[in-house]
């Protein structure tokens, strides 16, 4: 079992005065709004990006998140905030309720989301994406109510903040608003743990383990059918090399063609998102299989810099942000679904290359995926000087 070797606790977790006070600081004012706090969409898109923005007060910008719980003080946001950026909320009155007092004040309002998930043409693709009873009513209600409600909340927006250009353009198409990049990044308490586990890497000199192991890290059950890409790929892989170990964490379930390697298939569970970095630099490859849809090529990189920022190599299908972070065989591995056996043995024969290819990796996460580099994107998709 895996232990923690960090203590944590969710960084969020404060009452609004803190959270307004945080917010008051400076003179330009951003409010990010969230239905509840989570770890997953609201710290890349609404914690994250205050963090950044507060670390530098002398620069005249602060930012603070609320959320429906705070409905109350919505005229005390709504009177000191210069803008409302709306992530990933699906519409209600009490939402309504903010946006028309930010409106009546003349204030600008955006909309942030981190998946194709706010038009309702693509719902079918959603469900069949993710592994869903297609032939269950309720299934159907709950998508298509859901992504109306955020395709009804972008409509009340300025503009529109995202991960990538490929679902800025099909934030475009669906609202007609123009929509600006932000990609998802690593928050401060993510680099410092992350930092320590890639030094202990480079003074090992990325020393060859005695066994290779595999990591799969799933944020959540719906990535079943994604798994199941490489599933036969890693049974072969076993199979034909007992050097190689599985480790699966979250809510995957290996299944049959995998129950004759089950000694060397371990699981571990959900971890959160700073500990979860000690899990992946503990895998020698992290893998990433994607079904090929336009769904599938909205989704953001995190999971390709998340391991690179600990020194750990990925294989992963090549969706759209994939193919724009890794340069096969330089600084990871793309494998197309019939070709997950064919490239983890090559990234197996290549182990001598490792701490070459890791340092790659690396490089571009410090480039481009650190909340240090993140201040003047931004300011700019704010439109803030």
């Amino acid at each position: 079992m895996f232990k923690p070797v960090v203590p944590y606790s969710d960084p969020w977790n404060q009452p609004f005065y803190q959270r307004f006070s945080m917010f008051m600081r400076c003179r330009v004012r951003i409010a990010y709004f969230y239905e509840a706090a989570n770890n997953s969409t609201f710290r890349y898109r609404a914690y994250n990006m205050a963090q950044v923005l507060n670390e530098q007060p002398e620069a005249g910008v602060s930012a603070s998140y609320f959320y429906l719980s705070d409905y109350a003080h919505f005229d005390d946001i709504a009177n000191n905030a210069d803008m409302l950026v709306v992530c990933r909320s699906r519409y209600n009155a009490q939402l309504s309720h903010l946006v028309a007092k930010f409106r009546a004040r003349g204030k600008r309002i955006l909309f942030d989301v981190d998946d194709l998930v706010f038009d309702t043409r693509y719902v079918r693709t959603m469900v069949s994406t993710l592994g869903l009873n297609t032939y269950d009513n309720a299934v159907w209600d709950d998508w298509f109510a859901s992504t109306s409600r955020l395709g009804a909340t972008l409509q009340l927006c300025d503009g529109a903040i995202t991960t990538n250009p490929f679902l800025a353009a099909q934030i475009t198409a669906s609202s007609g608003l123009e929509a600006r990049v932000v990609p998802n990044f690593l928050n401060r308490e993510q680099m410092a743990l992350s930092d320590q586990l890639y030094g202990e890497k480079v003074q090992r000199q990325f020393a060859a383990p005695k066994r290779i192991t595999l990591g799969y890290f799933s944020g959540s059950p719906s990535h079943r059918l994604d798994y199941a890409i490489a599933e036969s790929a890693l049974a072969d892989i076993m199979a034909s090399d007992d050097r190689v170990d599985l480790l699966v964490v979250g809510y995957i379930d290996p299944t049959g063609e995998l129950a004759q390697w089950a000694h060397r298939v371990h699981k571990v569970p959900f971890q959160d998102y700073v500990n979860l970095q000690a899990v992946i630099a503990s895998v020698d490859f992290n893998l990433m299989p994607l079904q090929s849809n336009v769904f599938t090529d909205c989704k953001s990189e995190l999971k390709f810099f998340d391991a690179a920022v600990v020194g750990t190599l990925s294989i992963a299908s090549p969706s759209f942000t994939y193919r724009g972070v890794i340069d096969h065989g330089t600084n990871g591995y793309l494998a197309q679904a019939h070709e997950w056996t064919t490239v983890i043995r090559q990234a197996i024969a290549a182990m001598p290359r490792y701490g070459e290819m890791a340092e790659t990796a690396r490089q571009l996460v410090d480039e481009r995926y650190t909340w240090t580099t993140q201040r003047q994107t931004i300011l700019r998709a704010l439109d803030v000087s």
